[in-house]
């Protein structure tokens, strides 16, 4: 009887022939696969290898990894608590060959891919017959080849019991070849565990074979390595495209990034790219930009005042980029193909030209409102009287900026031309009355426009603020996203009271504090000045009033950008009573000459607008949004005196008030179990 230690096991194993246990079904605890007769039993327990897991070495030194020995463990690790996917995409979960670069057979993927490399085709064709790929079914087109990683359609193919799949042609691959791109040494067939990309398309294929110069970096696809001698793509270029095999440097005149060894020549054009720059899309429409944009080899000074790219802010004048000739906005190609959700591919010139025209008629041909008196002042014509969609009464500008009066629109105080209602307190500052009812939303996923809708407490999808008044919202049915009107349009660049010169948007940047708030910048949006080395957080830019109002102070406060007073002693805030940074911005008071931080002022209740009403569950009537200056009454709910923002009854008799952040409908909006309420409307 033969007797076998192994060391996943307590107990010796008894070789097994099966023929006394015909009709039991056992699976091997190596593989998981039903074993049909030979196998290792344990004698105590019901644990049973197959004779091929059973007689695996521990130890493998594949020529697939030729970097570091494979070696064989009873279970899969797991990485950050994740576990580990194999050759094949499936979880290993049993018995795996490991490296300790995180690469993973499953066992029987391991011993099958040395009957590969031993080249023996009678004894894979006998245990694995040759499948034709005709007359299978469409399902194999999700099934891919180990090598390649290519679908199995269309193609002869090898199928195993366990999930193993292999092309024919894959199959007589050689394992190692010569090639005209990597004179110097050869290239073998391998794993790319560096996940390296192809010098030929410049992909990256993170699973199955590629040939591979370990010593170079250097790494080809498998079908790349006999790339097409000339492309022909009418869609992108009028003229073919040569492949050069030679091992030179060039700077890339689609993308603009440079590249090595393998480029396509166009010589009608003296053009030299890369193989995967030949089918980029002409025209495209971005998420960083209102208007379809177009690819242009070279953009000229007469045509673009700066060669500046908006996302990234490098120059950009010997390279190709997309190109908005309405606004003079210009992008890299790899700025703004970077995620496949910022952009979509527009296929013909007259479909570019249809969508610019719709685009422009987005804000011209969906006013919000219509003029019904105007009047000259100077050489302009001003509308001085409308009838708006949001409000019953027509609305008449002034510039009469009265105490305490908040925008209907952006819920931020008035301090500037607005229209008002004169027989109802409604007022909108002119730029929110003259927003258009569609909008394409700068940086939303989807590229349909959002519409202006109104009476809605929401949270503001980009800043996660709190908000309530207009609001853009998209109408698919699985977005419903609502953006606050502050927010539906960040600029590219800026100027701001704190630093004297333009600031440019970036969308991430690692680098020391914002300077306005003091915080760590992190991986946030910033607005940056690079000469100067100034950060400011894209929200500090955008989110925070020029003027607004606080308990702590009967007068307006001030945003203030630098500290004039040198003495330390002053440099405190007056709310919470704790020293301030004087390098960072604050607000202040000049009549009172009160400071205080910007977060003791700046509250996620600050884009509410006083005096709206809405409707909660727990309280019979409506309720009115109030900033409690005086009269501190008690909370009905936890018993605090409300100090701040509250929600009290609209009916006399009622005398109901409760905090704010003690309603069911904050709870539920600042956990995210909802994304809006509707206001209650007079």
């Amino acid at each position: 009887m033969e007797v076998l230690p192994h060391f996943s096991h307590v107990h010796p194993l008894v070789f097994n022939d099966g023929r006394s246990h015909e009709s039991e079904e056992v699976y091997c605890c190596a593989c998981g696969e039903l074993v049909s007769s030979l196998r290792f039993s344990c004698m105590d327990c019901g644990f049973h290898l197959d004779k091929n897991c059973a007689e695996a070495p521990v130890e493998m030194n594949h020529p697939f990894h030729r970097k570091h020995n494979l070696k064989l463990m009873a279970s899969s690790p797991c990485v950050e608590g994740n576990p580990i996917y194999g050759f094949c995409n499936n979880i290993c979960e049993k018995f795996v060959y490991h490296c300790s670069c995180n690469l993973v057979f499953h066992i029987k993927c391991a011993l099958l891919s040395y009957k590969i490399l031993e080249k023996n085709f009678r004894e894979l064709v006998h245990q694995d017959p040759l499948i034709s790929f005709e007359g299978q079914p469409q399902e194999l087109e999700r099934v891919q080849c180990f090598a390649c990683q290519k679908s199995l359609l269309k193609s002869d193919y090898i199928s195993h019991d366990s999930g193993f799949y292999l092309h024919k042609k894959c199959f007589e691959l050689p394992l190692e070849i010569n090639h005209l791109s990597h004179r110097c040494h050869s290239l073998f067939l391998q794993f790319n565990s560096d996940h390296l990309p192809c010098q030929i398309c410049q992909e990256t294929q993170h699973q199955g074979l590629v040939y591979c110069c370990s010593t170079c970096m250097f790494v080809l696809h498998i079908e790349c390595v006999s790339p097409p001698p000339t492309i022909d793509d009418p869609s992108s270029h009028e003229h073919s495209f040569t492949r050069c095999l030679r091992e030179l440097p060039f700077n890339c005149d689609v993308c603009g990034t440079s590249g090595n060894y393998v480029s396509y020549i166009c010589l009608a054009c003296s053009l030299i790219i890369h193989k995967k720059c030949i089918s980029l899309p002409r025209f495209i429409k971005s998420v960083w930009h209102g208007h379809p944009i177009s690819h242009k080899y070279f953009v000229v000074d007469n045509e673009c005042t700066t060669h500046d790219c908006l996302v990234c802010h490098e120059v950009n004048i010997k390279c190709g980029s997309y190109y908005c000739p309405k606004c003079n906005f210009i992008i890299h190609v790899n700025c703004a193909l970077q995620e496949a959700w910022w952009y979509y591919k527009i296929e013909s010139k007259d479909d570019f030209d249809k969508l610019l025209n719709a685009m422009l008629e987005v804000g011209t041909m969906n006013p919000s409102f219509s003029v019904r008196k105007m009047m000259k002042v100077g050489e302009k014509m001003i509308n001085i009287e409308i009838e708006h969609f949001s409000h019953q009464h027509n609305l008449v500008l002034s510039d009469e900026v009265k105490e305490g009066r908040y925008c209907d629109g952006c819920s931020q105080l008035i301090l500037t031309s607005f229209y008002g209602c004169l027989e109802c307190d409604f007022f909108l500052h002119k730029s929110c009355a003259e927003l258009p009812k569609k909008k394409q939303i700068w940086g939303h996923v989807h590229q349909d426009p959002s519409v202006l809708t109104l009476n809605y407490l929401f949270r503001c999808s980009i800043f996660d603020f709190l908000c309530s008044g207009f609001a853009f919202k998209c109408e698919l049915y699985l977005c419903k996203e609502l953006v606050c009107v502050r927010c539906v349009e960040v600029p590219l660049s800026c100027m701001s009271g704190g630093h004297e010169h333009l600031l440019l948007w970036y969308r991430k940047y690692f680098g020391q504090c914002c300077n306005a708030c003091g915080n760590s910048t992190g991986d946030y949006a910033v607005y940056r000045c690079k000469a100067c080395n100034f950060n400011v957080h894209s929200g500090c830019v955008d989110s925070l009033p020029q003027t607004t109002w606080h308990k702590s102070d009967r007068h307006c406060l001030i945003l203030t950008y630098h500290e004039d007073n040198d003495y330390s002693q002053y440099h405190y805030c007056d709310v919470c009573e704790k020293e301030r940074n004087p390098n960072t911005w604050f607000y202040h008071c000049p009549i009172c000459d009160n400071s205080a931080h910007l977060l003791c002022v700046f509250r996620n209740n600050l884009f509410l607008k006083r005096g709206s009403k809405i409707k909660e569950s727990d309280h019979p009537h409506a309720l009115m949004f109030v900033e409690k200056v005086y009269d501190y009454l008690e909370c009905h709910k936890c018993g605090d005196r409300c100090m701040d923002l509250a929600l009290e009854c609209l009916d006399a008799e009622c005398k109901y008030i409760i905090h704010w952040e003690c309603t069911t409908i904050f709870r539920l909006l600042q956990n995210g179990m909802i994304s809006n309420v509707a206001l209650t409307v007079n």
